[in-house]
């Protein structure tokens, strides 16, 4: 079963910072490679300098989650592996649909990384009557005409058009998608309850360049 954040003294739930979650991904990463080096202990240390933090930073976010690690001795790779991998509810496959084949959505629906980190892309969708028909990565890409409809899968990819962004997300979620990975740049709404992240590669690079015209650090 996944694990659960420690409870306060009143028996609720202790909320987690958003930045702790966010490093999450980062400390699986760092615990894979190094699994896959044959390294069985590591120290708080060793995985926050390969994380670009402070081993106290380190500790203060596993501590949200439970007892980890051997007193005096560090942390079991393989076991921290896991059970962030249970925190992180990746302990079992899950099922993506990518809507929008083109340069990007292409690009997304070869990534291998998906794969490894257990998401399986089962559904592409299109409207360009030049990719419906065609395959990516094994899987055919179908008419978006056909949504909304039961897809049976939890997370949802759009890499479509800006002025697509809005009716696509629709689509998802009046299919059964209740999480979306958004790299449309555009804002989007949808019914509570669906987790949007928003993924803007433009932002990123403009704040790049203005990073290398050599103003101070943004906070963002």
């Amino acid at each position: 079963m996944p694990e659960t954040p420690d409870r306060d003294q009143t028996g609720r739930k202790e909320k987690i910072p958003g930045p702790t979650v966010a490093r999450l991904p980062i400390y699986f990463r760092c615990l894979a490679e190094l699994k896959e080096r044959n390294v069985r202990i590591v120290s708080s240390g060793d995985i926050a300098t390969a994380a670009g933090i402070k081993a106290s930073q380190f500790r203060k976010d596993l501590s949200y989650f439970g007892e980890f690690g051997i007193q005096g001795l560090g942390y079991p790779v393989e076991d921290l592996l896991d059970r962030i991998r249970s925190i992180m509810r990746l302990d079992r496959r899950r099922r993506v649909v990518l809507l929008g084949a083109g340069n990007l959505g292409s690009a997304l629906g070869n990534f291998p990384g998906f794969s490894r980190w257990g998401f399986d892309v089962v559904y592409v969708y299109d409207s360009a009557d030049e990719k419906i028909g065609t395959t990516l990565n094994g899987i055919p890409v179908e008419d978006i005409g056909k949504l909304p409809k039961e897809l049976d899968v939890e997370l949802g990819i759009l890499a479509v058009p800006p002025e697509a962004a809005q009716t696509c997300a629709e689509l998802l979620t009046r299919s059964g998608v209740s999480a979306i990975l958004n790299f449309t740049g555009r804002p989007l709404t949808a019914p509570k309850g669906t987790v949007i992240r928003n993924v803007n590669l433009t932002h990123e690079l403009a704040i790049l360049a203005y990073n290398l015209a050599g103003e101070p650090d943004l906070v963002v």
